[in-house]
């Protein structure tokens, strides 16, 4: 089983417009409201793929209501811990250029985090455990769960950035996924090269990381660890949301990886789920993929 944990979870309400004028009235062209937060974007894909995972975390009030509803709508299992405040509606603006306001989501108290642990204990060997974005508004990273699971047959996936991602990195995660700009902050450098990308991926190797993926945005992705240094490309195309694109990333190695065993063929369909989400509004269907796949190939 998959199992992905998102601490902050959200409302994303996308909008869509010609222009946005700032200090006037802007009238949207289209708008949605999506289940969001990086462990339930992966949820999402894994989903649209037909594989089953578990979602859970923090959802609090009505926007938590809304997420869980959803996310049931798409038979996603669901096994949320419910929290005093309310969870997080984030807005996403497309004029031409991305806008985004994010929110600081409901305090997560240590009461909270020992009740996802509680949860998390009933993970078996040789599952999966995705643990991806901010810690929100919690005192408590990730390596604090780590620690009390106690488990190192599971295979961890830690998608999250600066110390949060630093201090999982004794527990050994399968997978980390930096970007290239997480990865220079990580680091205090600037990377101009490929022996640049090499040398600050292999000492997380070192630090920890059995496997090491660096996204490019929309120039395509990077791995090393296990398997010798791999770069894929990604095609070029009409970028429409680049929200949840890293997310659609990961859960598309993790699909691919489950059925092949091959990390070439995981991380060149990963790139593809990447492209296939930042083309459309949402997180891309199955055929979306397969059609930017097919074009990667051609």
């Amino acid at each position: 089983m998959i199992y992905t944990v998102t601490f902050s979870p959200s409302i994303d309400y996308v909008v869509e417009l010609d222009n946005l004028n700032i200090g006037s009235i802007n009238k949207t062209n289209t708008y949605k409201y999506l289940p969001g937060g990086k462990g339930i974007n992966v949820s999402i894909l894994l989903s649209n793929l037909g594989i089953k995972s578990t979602s859970l975390g923090f959802i609090g009030g009505f926007v938590g209501d809304y997420i869980k509803s959803e996310l049931d709508k798409m038979n996603i299992i669901t096994d949320f811990i419910e929290i005093e405040g309310t969870s997080r509606i984030n807005v996403k603006v497309n004029s031409g250029i991305e806008t985004a306001i994010n929110l600081v989501g409901p305090e997560i108290k240590k009461s909270d985090i020992d009740l996802l642990i509680n949860k998390l204990k009933k993970i078996k060997d040789d599952d999966i455990l995705i643990l991806s974005g901010s810690i929100g508004n919690s005192l408590y990273g990730y390596d604090y769960l780590l620690e009390n699971l106690n488990n190192n047959k599971i295979k961890y996936i830690i998608d999250t950035t600066k110390n949060n991602l630093v201090n999982t990195l004794k527990y050994n995660p399968f997978l980390i996924k930096p970007n290239l700009e997480e990865l220079e902050e990580l680091f205090n450098v600037k990377i101009n090269n490929f022996d640049d990308l090499l040398l600050y991926s292999n000492k997380l190797i070192e630090m920890g990381a059995k496997n090491v993926i660096v996204s490019f945005g929309g120039d395509g992705a990077f791995m090393v660890g296990e398997c010798e240094p791999i770069i894929v490309k990604a095609i070029k195309g009409s970028v429409v949301n680049t929200a949840g694109a890293g997310d659609s990333l990961v859960a598309g190695f993790i699909y691919k990886f489950i059925e092949t065993n091959n990390y070439y063929e995981s991380l060149k369909f990963s790139v593809a789920c990447g492209s296939a989400t930042a083309f459309t509004q949402g997180i891309a269907t199955k055929e979306e993929i397969l059609l930017v796949l097919d074009k990667m190939e051609s």
